[in-house]
């Protein structure tokens, strides 16, 4: 007679021989904590979301693969996690490639599965053949394909160590669909969470502490990755101990705390012409925290300049003609402020430093008192910060995307909280914003949302509205209204003295909201904005604010005033 051990062992071996690559795969998302995924089904990935079905994993369909890898990118950035895309073969994985370019020069961890033809068929051509990987390759920091059920756990871990370690980015993994249909006897891999780097080495951090006490005006430039919330709080204790003055890129925005305002000279990006450029311009030795080259050009800020510059990084610095530092600390941002703030013993503020610093809050000041009495229509896009900046609590969410509006935002609407005010400045890209707030709904669910676009960008990723509505996302979405690219038209007058190409023709965007069972109101005076806004946020669900900007002004961003006044 059979035991019970015996009759246990053929049903244990049938368990096994269903186990597929698809199986390993969602058990492999599983054990590093995912809890969406976001992409468009098809059939050379179906068998990914059928097994994603009996999983803990839920799966957020979206309208464009573009918008998933956007959304994915979100996550990452608010969590720094990777954020999870999903998409069929050809076109789909196709798809994914701007969203994973966004992610990569953004610094936003992002783990991308993308379906592919048998391993046998690849070299054929069939529907949807693509050399995926090479394809994502120069956009990603790793890109391969599962060639074996054996490689299948392996491949993917490695897509997550390189998406989330040192400076994030994208990772792209290829499943073909007999790897994912076939039999795979390999389990998930457990990574260690003890990984993180310690502090740069202790030699480094001695000649930097020297070159800091003896410099007379230093300053500090920070970037995208002194927002992460644990470097931002290193940095404003550094601050408040060493009154060093200090500026930030557009994505470094929030990592300055209120307290230390007073020594912040403003952002920087896009155009050498404001008055943090002044300060930076004044520095003798220049400590760059977090800072990647891609934010603001070294031959913009840096061009043809004989002073120091200390780089404090996860990551070495990418050597250029106008960006060679003289000492790199490498390691975790933290722990290598935490032992180099032992080190300095700087005297008060150089007289030239107090003096811009000055110059800077008088202006500040004058700039708000001027936004606050515009009450032009179409209103001008600086009574429009002016109100923003009034609802920018600590429990507010702000996503931008692209265009002129978005300057606006970058240097003037002021965050005390990191990663509160998320910008894209890397590849720039339209039609981020959206698909951000979405992934913002999901990570902070307790907090208002509000995301921005003009309306050239807005219909990059509008379709995504219905994955909004579907998910009940509580955000608010408010488009800058002009009919124009207007950035693009701004920069043709300049150069050309006319635009091609910049014009489109209205919509009406109330209706376009209701279209897709969503909520749509209009701005039409000044005095509207905060209680359009207010209505906004107590309304359930997306809600869509259109307004018309006034962009007359607009010429005055690319001006060169650098070598001039404060402006």
């Amino acid at each position: 007679m059979a035991t019970a051990q015996q009759i246990a062992n053929p049903i244990d071996d049938l368990a096994r021989e269903k186990r597929t690559g698809a199986d390993l795969v969602v058990a492999t998302l599983e054990a590093h904590n995912v809890t969406h995924v976001f992409g468009v089904p098809g059939a050379k990935i179906d068998r990914v979301f059928d097994r994603l079905l009996d999983s803990k994993i839920k799966t957020v369909v979206c309208r464009h693969e573009q918008n998933a890898a956007f959304i994915a990118g979100g996550i990452g950035r608010m969590t720094g996690k990777a954020g999870v895309a999903i998409a069929t073969s050809g076109p789909g994985v196709s798809n994914l490639a701007t969203g994973l370019a966004t992610a990569n020069s953004e610094g936003d961890p992002v783990v991308a599965l993308g379906g592919a033809v048998a391993v046998a068929d690849r070299l054929r051509s069939l529907h949807q053949t693509m050399d995926s990987v090479g394809l994502c390759r120069p956009i990603t920091k790793y890109a391969a394909e599962v060639d074996s059920p054996a490689a299948t756990a392996e491949v993917l871990s490695a897509a997550f160590r390189a998406a989330e370690a040192d400076r994030p980015g994208a990772s792209f993994v290829s499943l073909p669909t007999d790897i994912m249909t076939g039999q795979a006897q390999a389990k998930p891999i457990l990574v260690s969470d003890f990984v993180e780097q310690g502090p740069a080495a202790r030699a480094s951090l001695s000649e930097a502490a020297r070159l800091i006490n003896s410099a007379k005006t230093p300053v500090i430039l920070l970037g995208l990755m002194a927002s992460k919330p644990k470097f931002a709080a290193a940095i404003n204790k550094l601050l408040s101990n060493t009154a060093l003055p200090v500026v930030g890129t557009f994505q470094a925005a929030g990592a300055v705390c209120r307290q230390d305002f007073p020594y912040f000279g403003g952002r920087v990006g896009q155009i050498a012409n404001q008055p943090a450029d002044a300060l930076l311009d004044s520095g003798d030795l220049v400590i760059t925290i977090g800072y990647d080259a891609v934010e603001y050009w070294p031959s913009l800020w840096n061009a043809g300049k004989d002073r120091p510059i200390i780089h404090i990084d996860v990551s070495r610095a990418n050597v250029e003609n106008d960006y060679s530092p003289v000492v790199e600390l490498i390691g975790n941002i933290e722990e290598t402020l935490e032992a180099l703030l032992p080190l300095l013993h700087r005297p008060r503020l150089a007289a030239e430093s107090i003096a811009l610093l000055r110059l800077i809050a008088e202006d500040r000041k004058r700039l708000t008192d001027e936004a606050a009495g515009k009450s032009g229509v179409p209103i001008h896009p600086l009574r429009l910060i002016s109100e923003l900046q009034k609802i920018l609590t600590s429990d507010v969410t702000v996503c931008s995307d692209m265009g002129s509006f978005s300057i606006y935002l970058s240097r003037y609407l002021f965050s005390f909280r990191a990663r509160q005010l998320l910008i894209t400045n890397g590849q720039q890209t339209l039609g981020v914003a959206l698909p951000w707030a979405i992934a913002a709904t999901i990570v902070r669910p307790q907090e208002k949302v509000l995301s921005i676009s003009g309306d050239g960008g807005f219909l990059f990723s509008a379709n995504e509205l219905e994955t909004a509505v579907r998910l009940n996302s509580h955000l608010v979405h408010m488009i800058w209204i002009d009919g124009h690219y207007d950035m693009v038209g701004v920069q043709e007058r300049i150069k050309y003295g006319r635009t091609s190409g910049v014009d489109f023709g209205p919509i009406d965007y109330l209706k376009f909201a209701e279209s897709f069972g969503a909520t749509g109101l209009e701005i039409r005076q000044p005095d509207e904005i905060a209680l359009t806004l207010k209505k906004a946020f107590d309304t359930p669900g997306p809600v869509l604010v259109g307004v018309h900007v006034d962009y007359r002004d607009n010429a005055k961003l690319f001006e060169d005033v650098h070598e001039g006044a404060i402006l």
